[in-house]
């Protein structure tokens, strides 16, 4: 007759243990880190995401609930964002930088393309079209252009090369991101987004962003040799591969110095968002940090003899293909890269159908001044796999 009253206590702890671990579920996961959506959803899929603590421990992404008679998953959006502004002609080159960030990255990862309405659907019915395992893994956010409405709409798109200026804006438009990795179109991965994300973690409380420099030589500098305008000391910086921390940046009043900027230099500038930037920086250069060579490796490293010194040691980390190395044959050995890379198939054995191609391939390059260190383009990779 004892046995009922135990039973009824027993029940009771339970409850009561369950709602606390509901409390401190919701104690450890503010709103702002949980995002409802049906499991039917494509993103609702996701499983396996991961999130590090403040005390350093994992912690599990999902959590099923019913609210109201519905099962809804809550999940914790990845902390690595990689963004991508793609315009014109872009959809292939884009959609190789994504394969080969993804190929490497095994964490989550949140990739947000803003694209012009025509190449919309195409990047759509691509990552549509990934395997499931990668899908389950990677969150898509695919959003349209949006500058600013100041009349000059027209003006900013066409700067340098079409939409590129579009990051100046990223703070207002991806008012829900705090910290974002940017590359142009043409950059290919060959370590994980991992490596150059902790790079937000050497930054300083005063830092904004990071950029590797647009040069290691002065005698083949560009900024120091014929720049009209203020830049970063002493070789100006290449804007191609760059961390940005968007929660600091607004803080900042970013855009409305950057536009300033513009009015000001606006008919001395070469490189368009690239110069503003220089010049935002060169006054402001205790907000910048800047990483070594090989987190954007160029033809300029290499196509009158070896410059990157950090990529001779540790191999070359993002590969960026600018003045349109990755097509045509002035530059075989970034050509031969980012073929092998488009022709591999996602979520296949890297070693198998990837490395072992890349290396036999780069090999025929080696009669180039680039081509003739080629092992540089698979250190990394060889250490990584």
């Amino acid at each position: 007759m004892f046995r009922k009253p135990k039973f009824k206590c027993f029940v009771l702890c339970v409850c009561l243990f369950s709602v606390s671990l509901c409390f401190l579920s919701f104690a450890f996961f503010p709103s702002s880190m949980l995002t409802a959506t049906r499991p039917t959803d494509a993103v609702a899929n996701t499983s396996d995401f991961r999130r590090l603590r403040s005390d350093g421990q994992q912690v599990s992404s999902h959590e099923e609930r019913r609210l109201s008679g519905r099962r809804f998953v809550f999940r914790i959006e990845p902390k690595m964002v990689l963004s991508v502004v793609a315009c014109g002609d872009r959809l292939n080159d884009t959609l190789v930088l994504v394969k080969s960030a993804v190929a490497f990255t095994s964490s989550p990862l949140k990739v947000v393309v803003v694209a012009d309405d025509n190449l919309i659907p195409g990047f759509s019915q691509e990552f549509g079209n990934w395997p499931a395992e990668i899908r389950n893994r990677v969150n898509i956010s695919i959003r349209p252009l949006e500058f600013p409405g100041d009349g000059r709409a027209d003006e900013w798109k066409n700067l340098f090369k079409i939409c590129a200026s579009q990051r100046l804006f990223f703070p207002s438009l991806l008012h829900d991101v705090d910290a974002t990795l940017y590359v142009d179109t043409d950059v290919i991965f060959l370590r994980p987004v991992d490596d150059i994300w902790r790079f937000f973690g050497q930054m300083n409380s005063s830092h904004l962003a990071a950029m590797a420099p647009e040069n290691e030589d002065f005698a083949t500098g560009w900024y120091n040799r014929f720049a009209q305008h203020p830049f970063y000391k002493p070789l100006g910086v290449n804007s191609g591969v760059m961390l940005m921390n968007l929660t600091r940046i607004r803080a900042f009043d970013w855009e409305r110095q950057l536009v300033s900027i513009y009015k000001k230099y606006k008919q001395k500038i070469t490189w368009g968002d690239q110069d503003l930037l220089n010049i935002f920086f060169h006054k402001h250069s205790n907000k910048l940090l800047v990483y070594p060579c090989e987190w954007n490796y160029r033809t300029d490293h290499c196509m009158y003899g070896s410059v990157c010194k950090s990529a001779e040691k540790n191999g070359v980390s993002i590969v960026h293909g600018s003045r349109n190395a990755f097509h045509g044959n002035k530059q075989p050995t970034f050509r031969i890269l980012f073929e092998t890379f488009q022709k591999y198939v996602l979520g296949r054995d890297l070693r198998t159908h990837l490395w072992e191609p890349l290396r036999r391939n780069l090999q025929q390059t080696a009669h180039t001044n680039c081509g003739k260190m080629y092992q540089i383009f698979l250190k990394a990779f060889d250490n990584f796999a």
